[in-house]
């Protein structure tokens, strides 16, 4: 039974695409830090072994001594893995190759896809008062995004604009139908976001039409261009919202925030 004196807990979404290149850590790492930037305190948990989400936001390995890996399969403390950022309201847990093998480490645990749904949920989370977390899923469809599905209330799909990437959407809708029939039933779909949007190529404008007419209103009006500031700011490890403030891509993350907390007051009335 839930306890009704607890603060309500913040809103948990995934970032998954199986498809690798497709923007979904410059997505986690950006929208966090438009969210934060709108003071809302923002946790980030980096779920993809690459661990690249901590490495663009400035965390060295060297300081990655607890991890998702340890939250998973230690239990370790919060304040053990939880990380302040450079970014005000910005915090993470971050991610080391071991993850790698939290995959087969985890095949035995009864409780192998509730792990993270039950680490982000325990009591001692209400001392951080957040208001949102992103889970940076790993670019397959394994038992660490399932656990990101089951954990989530909702999952945020990064589209490319190019050719065939709707397809591999499809598979993914497939897995969350599949979380929703067996663990986690009121997951829905946050929306998709299409990135890498180059208004001036064809392509782009074909793949939006494409997504637009299959997916409807679960497509975001927000586009993220492709912007040479979003791909610079990773090797300064810091958002682009810091590295360009008024670049395209920067502004493009404050809109896609905009429209997230829009969508977020319009499902609360």
């Amino acid at each position: 039974m839930s306890d009704p004196t607890r603060p309500r807990g913040p809103k948990i979404i995934a970032v998954a695409n199986q498809k690798g290149g497709v923007g979904k850590t410059t997505t986690a790492i950006n929208l966090a830090a438009a969210l934060a930037e709108a003071n809302n305190r923002v946790l980030i948990v980096d779920l993809d072994p690459q661990g690249n989400a901590s490495t663009g936001l400035g965390i060295d390995a060297d300081d990655r001594e607890y991890t998702t890996y340890d939250l998973l399969l230690d239990e370790i403390p919060l304040n053990d893995v939880i990380q302040e950022t450079e970014n005000k309201n910005l915090l993470i847990i971050p991610a080391t190759v071991d993850l790698s093998s939290a995959d087969i480490e985890l095949f035995s645990n009864e409780k192998r896809s509730f792990l993270l749904h039950d680490a982000l949920r325990q009591t001692a989370m209400d001392a951080y008062a957040l208001d949102y977390i992103l889970i940076d899923c790993p670019p397959s469809l394994n038992l660490l995004t399932v656990n990101a599905m089951v954990a989530a209330h909702s999952v945020l799909i990064p589209l490319q604009s190019e050719f065939f990437a709707l397809e591999g959407v499809s598979q993914l809708m497939l897995t969350i139908r599949e979380v929703r029939q067996t663990a986690n039933p009121n997951l829905r779909i946050e929306g998709v976001v299409l990135t890498m949007f180059d208004a001036r190529n064809n392509l782009s404008g074909a793949v939006e039409k494409d997504a637009r007419d299959n997916l409807g209103a679960l497509v975001f009006k927000t586009r993220i261009p492709r912007n040479v500031r979003v791909s610079e700011a990773p090797s300064y490890a810091v958002p682009v919202l810091d590295y360009d403030t008024t670049s395209k891509g920067a502004q493009a993350y404050r809109d896609l925030a905009k429209e997230l907390m829009k969508n977020q007051t319009r499902a609360a009335a």
